[in-house]
Parts: structure tokens; sequence; C-alpha cells
């Protein structure tokens, strides 16, 4: 798990590096710095309407007495898009969009689920009910 990690942590931001040099030079410093503040902006729109549409489903399943285990996954989704916003760079702006977008955020929260599931039942995860 930790050279996964460590690996990420140097792999991303050699990534963005290289695109955002790579964008410089194609489209210019002023228009590279101009997106990434568009992007900025955008994506910290979207993560808060998403975010308070995903705390109203929460509250109405709350109040029907359902437990909201997919909504929540869901805000979990957002939060992680919203930080991944934070970071300059394309790479992780598109990664951020792709989870704060309702149609593409289902495909995350599947992959998700399946994941989950199968570290329940290997036994990696487990769930306490009081």
């Amino acid at each position: 798990m930790f050279i996964r990690l460590l690996s990420i942590f140097i792999f991303v931001p050699l990534m963005e590096l290289y695109i955002l040099i790579t964008a410089g030079q194609i489209i210019g410093i002023w228009p590279t710095v101009s997106l990434i503040m568009l992007t900025g902006v955008a994506g910290a729109w979207l993560a808060r309407s998403q975010g308070l549409e995903i705390l109203r489903r929460i509250q109405d399943e709350t109040a029907r007495g359902q437990m909201p285990a997919i909504t929540l996954i869901d805000g979990a989704l957002v939060l992680v898009g919203g930080l991944l916003l934070l970071t300059p760079g394309f790479f992780t702006d598109v990664l951020g969009f792709s989870f704060l977008v309702p149609a593409t955020r289902s495909l995350w929260r599947q992959g998700l689920t399946v994941w989950l599931q199968r570290q329940i039942q290997h036994g990696t995860v487990t769930i306490h009910r009081s």
C-alpha cells in the first residue's frame, strides 16, 4: 500500500507538470492559467451544488427511516472530486469532474460498491452494527 501511495504522489505531480508545460507551449501561458482558474471556479460551483443535493437526499432518506448508504458513497465521491479540483492541473481536474457529474459519478459508485463488497467478503473491511 505504501508503495502505491508513494507512486501516486510522485507520478501524478510529474504528469501534471508535463501536461501544464505542454499546454503552456501549445496555447500559451495565460490561456493555460485561465483554463486552470476556470476549471477551479466551475468545479467549486459544481461541488457546492452537488454537495447540497446530496445533503438534501440524505435528509430525505433518513426522514423516511432509510439508511442512505448509496447517497453517502455519492457524498464521499463528491468530496474527493472537490478535493481533486483544488489541485492545479488538467488531469486531476478531469478526474475531479468525473466524480462530480452525476452520470460519471454513478460509474465510479458502481466500481466502488463492487470493491467494497469484495473487501467485506474477504474480511479486509468489517461493518459493525449497533
